[in-house]
């Protein structure tokens, strides 16, 4: 079996599991959670704002160690494991309770002063899920993708379950009296997606903790000052990363010229489109899982660097094409939202031409892990967040939500041209640029082709629909001919 099959192979089974997973979480909170506010667009907004604080802290608290676990578990995975859990226990212990001690202020500082339990619920969740982070990378260290398949899947399961439960069946079941009437909170929908969240993610790492024991209590210093060294500059490429991909409504927020509700409310409808371009990154994340963790097994190998520009370049045609189906059928992928928040469709283009550059920077980026020079990952993150900062704050102003999108663009652009020149320096990798930037094109030239014919047909969606059919078999096609050597290697096929 070839690497390149073998990463395949891995990739499809997380990428199963990662991808059923969005689908489900998909249903619950695009499908449902955009027509449970669809007359409330502001709580969806409110919803998108305080779960990117929740991405940003997640970063900070869980300090990267599923990736320094990567790096070091080799040498001594059970030290490793001791190590790495005791810190993030500590340091999500002290999380919690200074959120308990500051409530009051933190949420007065985000201008949701009614909301200090929100804030607990989710305090929570973070302790949880930073007590996560080291088993479930264990799991793909050891190549025990169906294991972290069910974990995964069992945590979105329960969590659809828990809000369906709260938000369809508790009102009705209030109505009796009792103890189901104490526990309702009329009009607080948000309270119990918060609350659903928390619940599965402590069941979750109630049933991790079989996989997070270690057969050593021994602390060594030296070796942990060792993996702090290699995880700090990551915890900034983490922060920076969340704040590319996430920090948009917090700037629409605030900058935006109407009133913090009306605000939340047009945030709440970029968000919701924002989750259809998303939908290519539940390939690039799937990738990403099975990716970091094979990288790393095989970097010694002789051939590794260029197995590596294989698995850019495949990434960059499969990434190209869903960007292309997506955008193909977007008449039809439209209808995952609730009608109020159709509007902010016009930024998917953009977006999912930003999202496919963020994925090949994922590829772009293997090689200062690789060479343990995380420090220049995080000079580019930097360099990326300072980009969409001040996009944001310059663009919004001048052209609304859509200079959000506009703004991911030019960073997500810099960050893959940033890594691309470090990395020749530093760790050459033979990337196939002229390719991979010729399939990327190509699809968008593809999309121009489907929007112009669109204009002729004068809005027919069957006929829109099947020229845009023919045209991405054709592309298809396209990929065939020029790229069958790679595809044989990668199905392992001899022919």
């Amino acid at each position: 079996m070839t690497l390149l099959r073998k990463l395949a192979g891995e990739t499809a089974i997380y990428g199963f599991s990662y991808i059923l997973s969005r689908v489900l979480h998909y249903i619950l909170f695009t499908f449902y959670l955009t027509r449970v506010f669809n007359d409330q667009t502001s709580q969806y907004g409110i919803y998108r704002d305080l779960y990117f604080y929740v991405a940003i802290v997640l970063v900070i608290l869980t300090f990267r160690m599923e990736t320094t676990y990567f790096r070091y578990a080799k040498e001594d995975r059970s030290k490793v494991t001791t190590m790495s859990m005791s810190f993030l226990l500590t340091l999500a212990s002290l999380f919690l309770v200074g959120l308990w001690i500051f409530r009051g202020e933190v949420a007065a500082w985000m201008e949701y002063e009614g909301m200090t339990t929100h804030l607990m619920l989710l305090g929570s969740v973070l302790f949880f899920d930073v007590l996560c982070a080291v088993p479930f990378a264990s799991l793909r260290q050891q190549n025990r993708p169906w294991v972290f398949m069910a974990l995964k899947l069992g945590s979105i399961v329960l969590n659809i379950v828990f809000v369906l439960f709260f938000i369809e069946l508790l009102p009705g079941l209030s109505e009796a009296g009792g103890f189901f009437e104490r526990i309702y909170r009329p009009n607080d929908q948000l309270f119990y997606v918060f609350l659903s969240n928390m619940l599965a993610s402590m069941v979750t790492f109630v049933g991790l903790l079989p996989f997070a024991r270690s057969e050593s209590f021994d602390w060594d210093f030296q070796f942990f000052k060792k993996m702090l060294r290699y995880s700090w500059p990551l915890v900034i490429v983490g922060v920076a990363g969340v704040i590319n991909q996430s920090s948009y409504i917090t700037f629409q927020k605030y900058i935006l010229p109407n009133d913090i509700t009306t605000n939340l409310s047009d945030g709440g409808k970029y968000a919701a489109a924002a989750s259809l371009a998303l939908l290519l990154n539940l390939f690039t994340i799937a990738f990403n899982y099975a990716a970091e963790p094979f990288f790393f097994a095989h970097k010694e190998r002789p051939d590794s660097r260029e197995v590596y520009a294989d698995v850019a370049l495949a990434f960059t045609i499969v990434g190209s094409t869903m960007m292309l189906f997506i955008l193909a059928y977007m008449d039809l992928f439209q209808f995952i939202l609730g009608s109020n928040f159709r509007a902010g469709l016009f930024v998917v283009p953009i977006l999912l031409v930003a999202y496919l550059l963020l994925g090949i920077y994922y590829n772009l980026s293997a090689w200062y892990k690789l060479a343990d020079r995380t420090r220049w990952g995080a000079w580019i993150a930097i360099g990326g967040a300072i980009i969409t900062i001040v996009g944001n704050v310059l663009l919004i102003q001048r052209l609304e939500v859509i200079g959000s999108a506009w703004a991911a663009l030019a960073c997500y652009a810099f960050m893959c041209v940033a890594s691309y020149l470090l990395g020749q320096k530093y760790f050459p990798i033979p990337y196939k640029i002229g390719r991979m930037a010729g399939w990327m094109i190509g699809a968008i030239i593809v999309y121009f082709i489907m929007e112009g014919i669109r204009g002729w047909v004068e809005h027919n969606l069957p006929l829109t629909l099947l020229v845009n059919s023919i045209l991405m078999i054709a592309f298809l096609v396209l990929i065939y001919r020029y790229e069958r050597s790679l595809i044989r290697q990668i199905s392992g096929s001899k022919q």
